[in-house]
């Protein structure tokens, strides 16, 4: 590479992070790494109207907590600083300047309601109103008007933009990393604003201008930013500066049917598009940290959308991911959002945790219930409680579900299940409790050896005693090997729980 590796990540904080734009700092992060270069992000709040307090927070939190943050960003590792555009706005007049003295751009000073009015006349002749080369000369504009007049009108405090001056007849052959060779005809282009009468420059202009003085390298971003390919690559050609590789990713599509996922899709079917919680005073939007993630789950299943290693290899690590991450292996097509293949992500990192964290995680979530005797909670007991569940569990909050009888006697008794309540079984299952009674070594293994040889001899159906007895436990026919829940529940709490199914059944 001529060049070293500089990408960035550069949200407007105008509200909570997308997945989609998770996904792009990600592929940054990753390509970053995989090419020993930088990964920085520059926080693009030029347009404060549009600015929501909390979003710049918000992003740092959220990448924080995926395990990506940024090498260079405000605060941190100022190389290029202010990382923030609203710091930085002193700078762009001067570029603007640059442009209009090289003849690549010009004043307009057309009022909105003078362009509301051409767009009018477009409409009722069944056109489309585009300010570029072939009306910008008959509109409001330094082209038509001497350079005495434009002083003059500037001097007086008319309000003014300076449009980009699109050459004429030119096709641009310009080449994407992920897309190959693309072609642009500069007569459909329009001249777009790059410097606005209220003295900010348009998202156009300052993106090249602090791409170009922060040395990126490459410009990996959402594939809606392709229109604006030709554009970007003009200023690099108006400026005389070397211009970045690009590369426009996929989108992230609906889980049913074309489109790009929004909010309303996850609000819609039940799952996050945001990484963590947003609240607001409309109500609270739903994040993956929130809802029980693991960081590493969601990092894997976004890695995936859009892009693979040529493998049928689903699980990475963010190492593994740095180590294959190739921009050339980044699809055109779009990726659809999977929500149960998130879930399934997120169940084989579950699965991967240690028994110890997993029992941490379950106690602060009884917690959270308002159990007052898990302070007092035997950790070895929680550890095997969690193996004894995890493998039905795609999230921690599963664990209370596939659990509760461990920690609170049936107050029912499933009424389907309730069938295998014979008239022979109230008898059947007092001698259960006599041959519980009796055993002193009350371990899993033991207890079992015990009942069954009872069973045996006394030649009993195994169906006539488990199932009433894992009823009696459990209120339901569910749940781990039985005499592991007998064994974690002790001898007592297991006596009690089966007096309590011959009274109440």
């Amino acid at each position: 590479m001529s060049r070293p590796v500089r990408v960035r990540f550069a949200p407007s904080p105008t509200g909570p992070l997308h997945i989609g734009g998770v996904r792009t700092a990600l592929f940054n992060y990753l390509f970053a790494k995989k090419n020993n270069g930088v990964f920085y992000l520059r926080i693009e709040d030029t347009d404060q109207n549009r600015f929501v307090p909390g979003a710049e927070q918000y992003i740092f939190e959220a990448l924080e907590w995926l395990g990506i943050s940024p090498s260079e960003t405000v605060g941190k590792n100022e190389k290029f600083g202010p990382y923030r555009q609203s710091e930085r706005k002193h700078l762009y007049k001067q570029y603007a300047d640059q442009l209009i003295q090289s003849g690549w751009a010009y004043y307009a000073f057309d009022t909105p309601e003078a362009l509301d009015k051409h767009r009018k006349q477009h409409e009722e002749q069944g056109k489309t109103f585009i300010y570029n080369w072939h009306n910008r000369e008959k509109l409001d504009t330094s082209l038509v008007i001497s350079d005495e007049e434009t002083n003059r009108r500037i001097a007086a405090g008319e309000d003014f933009v300076i449009r980009f001056k699109t050459p004429v007849n030119e096709v641009l052959e310009l080449k994407d990393i992920i897309r190959g060779d693309i072609k642009f005809d500069t007569n459909l282009l329009d001249d777009k604003v790059l410097f606005k009468s209220d003295g900010m420059p348009t998202y156009h202009l300052a993106n090249i201008v602090d791409d170009h003085l922060m040395e990126t390298s490459h410009v990996i971003r959402g594939e809606e930013w392709l229109p604006s390919l030709p554009l970007h690559h003009l200023l690099y050609k108006a400026f005389g500066w070397e211009a970045p590789e690009f590369a426009h990713l996929p989108l992230i599509l609906k889980p049913i049917g074309n489109g790009k996922l929004s909010k309303r899709d996850g609000d819609k079917m039940g799952f996050p598009v945001f990484p963590l919680e947003w609240k607001t005073e409309e109500g609270i939007s739903s994040g993956y940290r929130e809802t029980g993630y693991f960081p590493e789950a969601v990092i894997n299943f976004l890695a995936l959308l859009g892009w693979n290693d040529g493998t049928d290899q689903e699980l990475f690590s963010l190492d593994e991911l740095v180590e294959k991450f190739d921009l050339n292996r980044v699809h055109k097509a779009g990726a659809k959002f999977d929500p149960e293949k998130n879930k399934w992500f997120n169940h084989q990192y579950l699965q991967k945790q240690s028994e110890e964290a997993l029992a941490e995680l379950f106690i602060s979530d009884l917690k959270k219930r308002d159990f007052s005797f898990v302070e007092m909670t035997n950790r070895s007991l929680m550890k095997r409680i969690v193996s004894s569940i995890k493998e039905r569990a795609n999230f921690v909050s599963d664990f209370w579900e596939l659990a509760d009888y461990f920690f609170v006697v049936p107050t029912s008794y499933d009424e389907k299940a309730s069938k295998n309540w014979k008239e022979e079984t109230p008898v059947l299952m007092k001698q259960v409790i006599d041959v519980l009674v009796s055993i002193d070594d009350f371990t899993s293994l033991n207890i079992e050896t015990i009942v069954k040889d009872w069973m045996t001899t006394n030649e009993i159906g195994m169906g006539k005693v488990m199932q009433p007895l894992r009823l009696s436990l459990v209120g339901a026919l569910k749940g781990p090997h039985l005499f592991d829940i007998i064994e974690l529940i002790g001898k007592e709490e297991t006596v009690k729980r089966i007096e309590k199914a011959i009274q109440s059944l």
